[in-house]
This record gives C-alpha cells, sequence and structure tokens, in this order.
C-alpha cells in the first residue's frame, strides 16, 4: 500500500494505477482543474502526502504546474512518453503495469525555495539550452534523472525543486553523447 494519495487525471489513469498498485488516488478531471480539487490536493498533502503523476504530455505538465504552484511539497512521478503511448494516445492509462511500477519507486519530492547546485551556464556547457540538439538532450537527461521531459527554463526549475545534486547530473551527462560544438 502507498502512504501517499496519487493525484492523476481521470478514472482511467486510476484503473491503472489500481492495477499496478494498492493506492488511493484523486481524480482532477483532466486540465480543467477546480479550487474544489485543489482543496482535496492540500488536505491529502497535509494528513497523507501526494505524489503527482500525470500524463507526459502538455496538458499534464500544465496540471503538474497548477498544483505544485498551489500545494507545495509534493512528490512527483514521471513516466516518459514512449511508456505511456499506445496507438498515438499518450497518457498514464496506457501504460504497463511494471512502467507505472518504476515511475512510482522512482518519486522526486519537490523542495519549495530550493536553490539548485547546477546553473545556467552548466545547463549551456552540457547543451541542454542553447543548442540545436538541446530539445532532445533534456529529454535524454531528464529521463535519467527521472525528471521528465521540459523546456529550458522549467528543467532548471526541477533541478532546484527535486535537489537533483552536481554528482547526479554528471552521471546522467555521461549516458548521453556530448555536445557537438
Amino acid at each position: 500500500m502507498i502512504k501517499e494519495i496519487i493525484v492523476v487525471e481521470g478514472k482511467d489513469d486510476t484503473t491503472a494505477i489500481k492495477r499496478a498498485v494498492v493506492a488511493d488516488t484523486i481524480e482532477t478531471g483532466g486540465s480543467a482543474i477546480n479550487r474544489e480539487i485543489l482543496e482535496r490536493i492540500r488536505l491529502a498533502q497535509e494528513r497523507r502526502g501526494v505524489i503527482v503523476f500525470t500524463d507526459p504530455d502538455h496538458a499534464g505538465e500544465r496540471i503538474r504546474k497548477i498544483i505544485s504552484s498551489k500545494v507545495p511539497g509534493c512528490k512527483h512521478a514521471f513516466l516518459p512518453q514512449e511508456l505511456a503511448e499506445r496507438r498515438g494516445d499518450i497518457g498514464v492509462e496506457n501504460a504497463s503495469t511494471e512502467s507505472i511500477r518504476m515511475a512510482l519507486n522512482n518519486v522526486k519530492t519537490e523542495y519549495e525555495g530550493a536553490v539548485s547546485q547546477l546553473t545556467w551556464e552548466d545547463l549551456i556547457e552540457a547543451g541542454l539550452i542553447v543548442h540545436p540538439d538541446a530539445a532532445a538532450r533534456r529529454l535524454a537527461v531528464g529521463k535519467k534523472l527521472g525528471i521528465g521531459y521540459c523546456n529550458g527554463k522549467q528543467f532548471y526549475k526541477r533541478c532546484a525543486a527535486f535537489q537533483i545534486s552536481r554528482e547526479e547530473f554528471e552521471a546522467a551527462l555521461e549516458l548521453i553523447p556530448p555536445p557537438e560544438r
């Protein structure tokens, strides 16, 4: 049984989660997340903790950002898009039970007001921003770090919020080719 309540987008996500693990969920009802749902998430965070587990797409990232801004200290589970896709549809409901368990075993805790061990210049040097292949490189490094895909500014914020150490960052970089200059 997972102690925290898992926040998902819809009923099909709840079904997939419950096939993989024993857990309680809160469904946001999609991207139209309202005050009542946010209040339930806030209460769940206070009493049991929350794991945000949204789809690895634009709408899922939007929901994740809304929850993070309104309910500090949540944990986050990330699925790579390729593990959440079936017939062109991307979502947690399409992931295998093994993929769901893997994501939940690698949750990241968000620390509000955390200071990054990394600098903006570190990201430039690594070719993760201001580089022709930056998006693909962020995708690969984000996958290795377990923080998902996002744009450069959000990647930097996630590294701080999830307290990604310089050692973790450098180890993830070693697994991809160096940036071509």
